[in-house]
């Protein structure tokens, strides 16, 4: 998950990154947030931390020390003038600001064994001791407020990516070790029947408006055209997407995008990411447990959601249709406070609203990740991050169980490039009214 810039929700303020609420809320988000990163990193050994498994994948450590360098970057640098970490520090935990100077390729994040985890973590609590006593001397300074809500929000997609990245780090481990030591989960629900539900037609408008914070991505707001279509009332099930395999799903070319074919014969893809051959168990965060049927299948990419909706005889929802529907859709679910990390199945049907629109996991959708009519991004170093990635990705919707709660709304537009896997991504079909 990459971090888009913040914007504010007017569309000719290109400059701000909006803060709304008085500096007491602010300074305990801040605490709340920075806490609970380190709480996620805190069952794993120092070798944990330390190693990446794919390019794609951070270590912790370094996820640790880059949210850090963002305060230390973007707010203490120019309240104070200088920096915390040295240069050599801001060569290892910049991501990817051309603009602020080189960084330490991504594929090479893992031989970073030193500096050592107990220095890194000295590093943040000098930071977080450094912008605490900014947040409380600075009496109305709205672009420090803004700079700190930023990188709250940056750091809340970083927790979401600790836990991804670990999961596939000991999945690739062949001792597959657990992240935490639980119990096996309880059976989930039956599922319901899959029913599609109309979705609004004609003009409506998408995109964030009002107070409150969003990244730039999510604006400016803009009038749509709905044509008429249907949404599923949850989404799709480990049992459904198993009878997709078994009726030779990945053995079919006619049912996949032409890229998504070639990725299927050269990765040698035959079921879900972290699934068991016999497709009865599945490595999750709390080890390898048994496939619960009714939950939602999730760690499939974008080709393999769009085969499955061709092989269902539908398609996924563009993001359009999925965020007016949100907007009226319970924002309640298994996030990451629900502590489950991992889908669970839909809850008794409610009749008209769809079920499990946030949380449980991402649902892409059928919309590649461009510009909205009239985005600009930002000027300077932040504005760095965003457009130059909508690129060759696809939108995803609605959060996952290890989201943060509070940092997901109707509006916002996650991405990836179609062939990832790693993340708690998912299907929700959709089919034309």
């Amino acid at each position: 998950m990459r971090l888009p810039t913040a914007q504010s929700s007017s569309a000719g303020d290109t400059a701000s990154y909006p803060f709304d609420g008085p500096t007491e809320r602010l300074a305990e988000k801040y605490r709340r947030v920075r806490e609970q990163t380190v709480a996620l990193c805190a069952g794993l050994s120092a070798e944990d931390a330390v190693v990446q498994s794919m390019p794609s994948a951070s270590p912790a450590k370094w996820h640790l020390a880059h949210t850090t360098w963002f305060f230390d970057e973007f707010v203490l640098h120019p309240a104070r003038g200088q920096h915390i970490a040295s240069d050599s520090w801001r060569y290892l935990f910049n991501s990817y600001y051309q603009s602020i100077g080189p960084m330490q390729a991504r594929p090479q994040r893992g031989l970073l064994s030193r500096p050592p985890l107990g220095q890194v973590l000295e590093y943040r609590r000098r930071v977080d001791e450094e912008v605490g006593k900014a947040i409380s001397t600075m009496a109305g300074d709205k672009a420090l407020a803004d700079a700190v809500t930023l990188g709250l929000n940056h750091e809340q997609q970083h927790q979401e990516l600790i836990l991804t990245d670990i999961k596939h780090l000991f999945w690739r481990n062949p001792l597959q070790p657990a992240y935490r030591d639980r119990a096996p989960a309880a059976g989930g629900r039956n599922s319901m029947p899959l029913r599609f539900l109309r979705g609004e037609e004609g003009m409506g408008r998408i995109g964030h408006a009002g107070s409150g914070f969003a990244f730039d991505n999510e604006l400016p707001q803009h009038a749509v055209v709905l044509h008429p279509h249907a949404l599923a009332n949850r989404l799709v099930t480990n049992a459904e997407f198993r009878e997709f395999i078994e009726a030779g799903g990945y053995r079919t070319p006619t049912l996949w995008l032409a890229e998504g074919w070639d990725t299927v014969q050269r990765e040698a893809w035959d079921r879900p990411l972290y699934w068991s051959t016999d497709m009865h168990s599945a490595f999750t965060l709390d080890g390898v447990q048994e496939l619960d049927a009714h939950a939602p299948v999730c760690h499939v990419s974008f080709f393999e959601a769009d085969a499955f909706a061709r092989w269902a005889q539908a398609r996924l929802p563009t993001e359009a249709e999925w965020e007016r529907r949100a907007m009226t859709s319970r924002s309640d679910g298994n996030f990451l406070e629900s502590d489950v990390l991992q889908p669970r199945a839909a809850e008794a049907d409610t009749g008209a609203n769809p079920l499990q629109m946030f949380g449980d996991a991402w649902e892409w959708t059928s919309s590649p990740y461009t510009g909205y009519p009239g985005y600009k991004a930002l000027p300077g170093a932040l504005g760095e991050y965003n457009g130059k990635f909508m690129n060759g990705q696809w939108v995803l919707r609605g959060g996952s169980c290890v989201t943060p709660r509070d940092h997901i709304r109707a509006t916002y537009r996650n991405f990836f490039a179609p062939a990832e896997r790693w993340q708690f991504a998912g299907v929700r079909l959709a089919r034309d009214a």
